[in-house]
């Protein structure tokens, strides 16, 4: 009898089990895990493996409010281990990430430290010669959400290449993509080429900041075919098939995992007249503009973060996707461009496109066959011999 109540037991815990014990799918239909941030070692919590690499050296760090090690900021770390360091780098949003999405970041000195910032979102978006003297090595640590049109791997890439003209090697640390589960969307055109996509990868691609920096080295994307001296310190205990609880929010207006999950699709909406929520509680997990359908509205306020909104005091009526990025294990893992067509539908006579959209979409087919009014699956058709060839690409430099 006893044996029989533990073999039922047994039977009853496997069936319940969590998504962070099930089998994993294939990339193409993962089975999602979701994983907090106590549950993977970021390459910035390894110091043995990269301090060796600093000591003796004049030290240049990319960083941000997302570069720590447990709750302590890795400079301040460096420093308390007596690592030279040089000049704090920062990208959009700030060394602190609290600037607007688009707001010129300035450059100044540290409060805490006394260390002087260099802003990579201001006049220069690549350093110049004059900004890296005296830097024996760059280290870089910024939290990516891996999509495109975000502006870190742009950073990135402007760092490595000013790197390589300087003769400066480059570490670095990796950390988890919270969507890198699925690669989807339109794969950047050259004519398109902006600082919210500089490369000709789709809007999700499916790798850490890591392996995405590999690859624009391997590549040879970088200016002139040049190479970055770069050394890429991995994750362990890391799982592509997941969901990633980030432990700080990577910039103002992606405040939780559910604006991280939606905001590939919701961005979208930037190119348009379209609120996703800025200047609200819950920005891009909410879309909406006054003239449309939907038992959901909300009213953007100016807020910290936010200032002047789109739409700021307009009550606006749409959809609130949170329940929706809960139900993730039941989700499509793709871009849902149905909430942009439906949209588009209800908005065409109200000057629904801005030129921006091209930008973030990568293309102008894009725009055209929204307008001409093909369904989600004939426009996700269009993308898939691009796709076929980025993930061979892709392939080569996966550490994971």
């Amino acid at each position: 009898m006893k044996r029989q109540f533990f073999a039922i037991l047994f039977f009853c815990w496997a069936f319940i089990m969590p998504a962070q014990a099930q089998s994993i799918k294939t990339e193409d239909e993962p089975n999602l895990a979701f994983v907090d941030k106590e549950h993977y070692v970021s390459a910035a919590m390894q110091l043995d493996d990269y301090l060796p690499l600093l000591e003796g050296k004049q030290v240049g760090v990319v960083g941000n409010q997302t570069s720590i090690i447990g709750k302590t900021h890795l400079v301040d770390t460096l420093l308390s281990l007596g690592i030279d360091i040089r000049k704090i780098y920062t990208p959009e949003h700030g060394f602190r990430g609290t600037a607007d999405a688009g707001a010129k970041v300035n450059s100044g000195k540290d409060e805490k430290t006394g260390l002087p910032i260099v802003s990579l979102y201001g006049k220069n978006k690549k350093p110049t010669a004059e900004m890296l003297q005296g830097i024996d090595v760059i280290l870089f640590d910024l939290q990516d959400v891996g999509v495109r049109f975000y502006t870190y791997i742009s950073t990135m890439s402007y760092v490595m290449e000013a790197a390589a003209e300087n003769h400066i090697p480059v570490i670095a640390l990796d950390r988890p993509n919270p969507n890198g589960f699925y690669v989807d969307g339109p794969v950047l055109r050259t004519e398109n080429k902006s600082f919210v996509g500089i490369h000709e990868v789709p809007v999700v691609y499916g790798m850490t900041i890591g392996e995405y920096a590999k690859m624009v080295n391997g590549e040879g994307w970088l200016k002139g075919d040049i190479t970055c001296d770069l050394t890429v310190i991995p994750i362990k205990e890391y799982n592509r098939n997941a969901i990633y609880e980030l432990p700080v929010k990577p910039s103002p207006n992606l405040p939780n995992w559910e604006s991280v999950y939606l905001y590939p699709t919701l961005c979208f909406f930037e190119g348009t007249n379209v609120s996703v929520g800025r200047g609200t509680d819950t920005p891009f997990q909410i879309f909406g503009h006054p003239d449309m359908r939907g038992g959901f509205s909300f009213t953007p306020q100016s807020t910290s973060g936010a200032s002047k909104p789109l739409l700021e005091g307009q009550q606006c009526r749409g959809e609130n996707l949170v329940e929706y990025a809960h139900d993730y294990a039941n989700n499509d893992n793709q871009l849902h461009l149905e909430w942009i067509i439906d949209a588009y539908q209800q908005l065409k006579d109200k000057g629904f496109f801005k030129d921006y959209f091209r930008l973030l979409a990568g293309n102008k087919q894009m725009q055209r066959d929204i307008e001409s009014g093909k369904n989600a699956d004939e426009i996700r058709a269009s993308w898939q011999n691009d796709l076929g060839a980025f993930k061979t690409i892709r392939a080569k430099y996966l550490l994971y």
